[in-house]
């Protein structure tokens, strides 16, 4: 494959990018399509909000876990066989979730199931393919691989609620089940865990050329515990968890049809515009990585993202609600990017495996709280208000701690 890559003058660097592009987005899209299923799962079966949300939180609570867990499977494994794995857990998780009949049967599946499988492969494996494959152009990589989470918000949501609408939620998970499956013979077939098993060198590096920083011995993540850097960073990415999938990913819709009465279509064409302006956002500041200091990027985009929370809750018409989605949205995982050049820059790119699935472990805690605070917060005040005043101070936080995070490389005297 890689001889049939250089003929068309593509470096198989980019080819692995494409097949992950690919994968992400897909994993990515069927775990924000349960945004969708909230109200038609509370309409069906009785179950209260925060009944709902409770499964929605174990799914991003076994999410947290796959995190550290694909980082090691990835390494032990490869990526092939880890990704195919993880892709047949998450459709065998939609297909049960599909045919459940109660409120245990969803947390098995979707929880656990769903959870387990689109986690293994849409949390670490961007940073993972940036730093491996790549000597330049690692932050736009993985900002090319973090915008595939937004694309596929954008297409499966918009996708989820037309079905939901149109033939139910029963069907719309069907259609995951046959979209995670689609993609198992591709990535069988074209995917590869280094660039020596291509046959190529890392893109962006001369004949022989290792990957630019991999001189630097990997940071075990009990030495990285003990330096500030990695606590900041872990927090402020849970916060992000706890304001983008958790809050947001989950609740938005909820709150536009309930507070101002928008359709469940209308809704999730507003979270579409989230995902859509974030594939921007996200591309833009892997850019912007390979440019300027990534500490002040995070704190640039904590600080955007805490003051459109706060003002969500006076945002009731069409063109400001989309304003908030185009705000919101060029932040939302543009996080992604910036945190995993931190993590390079201070540790080293060998170090982003371990210690980036263990932030990413935080993120998904973060979700997970948000997941099921924020629909407690409903139950008890009838209203999202509260849970958007406290993401959005929050994320004020994120940002001065961002700002707080060290300058210093990856040297063994930095740690």
């Amino acid at each position: 494959m890689a001889r049939l890559a250089e003929r068309f003058g593509v470096h198989y660097a980019w080819v692995v990018v494409g097949v992950v592009f690919l994968v992400v987005l897909i994993a990515s899209g069927a775990r924000s399509a349960a945004g969708v299923f909230i109200r038609p799962l509370e309409d069906e079966f009785g179950w209260s909000r925060s009944a709902v949300s409770a499964p929605l939180a174990v799914s991003l609570l076994v999410m947290a876990a796959s995190g550290p867990l694909s980082g090691w499977a990835f390494t032990r494994f490869g990526l092939r066989r880890s990704v195919v794995g993880f892709l047949l857990i998450g459709a065998a998780g939609a297909a049960a979730t599909a045919t459940m009949t109660s409120l245990w049967q969803f947390h098995l599946a979707w929880g656990v199931l769903v959870g387990l499988g689109t986690g293994g492969v849409a949390l670490v494996i961007g940073g993972v393919v940036a730093t491996t494959w790549f000597s330049s152009h690692r932050g736009l990589v993985a900002g090319i691989l973090g915008g595939a989470a937004s694309a596929g918000q954008l297409l499966l949501i918009k996708a989820a609620a037309w079905v939901t609408d149109t033939s139910g939620w029963r069907v719309a998970l069907w259609g995951v089940v046959l979209l995670l499956g689609a993609v198992v013979p591709l990535a069988w077939l074209l995917l590869r865990s280094r660039p020596g098993e291509a046959g190529v060198t890392p893109f962006g590096g001369g004949a022989g050329a290792a990957p630019a920083g991999s001189e630097i011995p990997p940071v075990p993540l009990r030495t990285a515990m003990r330096t500030g850097d990695l606590w900041l960073l872990s927090a402020s990415f849970f916060v992000c968890g706890f304001t983008t999938i958790g809050l947001i990913g989950y609740h938005f819709i909820p709150h536009a049809t309930e507070a101002h009465g928008y359709s469940t279509g209308e809704a999730a064409n507003l979270l579409s515009l989230i995902g859509a302006m974030n594939v921007v956002g996200t591309v833009a500041s892997g850019w912007l990585c390979d440019r300027y200091p990534p500490r002040l990027l995070l704190a640039g985009y904590y600080a955007a993202r805490g003051m459109s929370l706060l003002l969500l809750p006076f945002l009731s018409t069409a063109p400001f609600l989309s304003g908030f989605a185009i705000v919101f949205g060029l932040d939302y995982i543009a996080t992604v990017p910036a945190t995993i050049a931190v993590i390079t820059q201070r540790y080293g790119p060998r170090s982003v495996p371990t210690l980036y699935g263990f932030v990413i472990f935080l993120h998904m805690i973060g979700a997970a709280v948000a997941a099921q605070l924020a629909g407690w917060i409903h139950d008890v005040s009838e209203q999202y208000a509260p849970a958007f005043y406290l993401g959005g101070l929050l994320a004020v936080g994120a940002g001065a701690m961002s700002f707080a995070l060290s300058q210093r490389r990856a040297t063994a005297a930095a740690l």
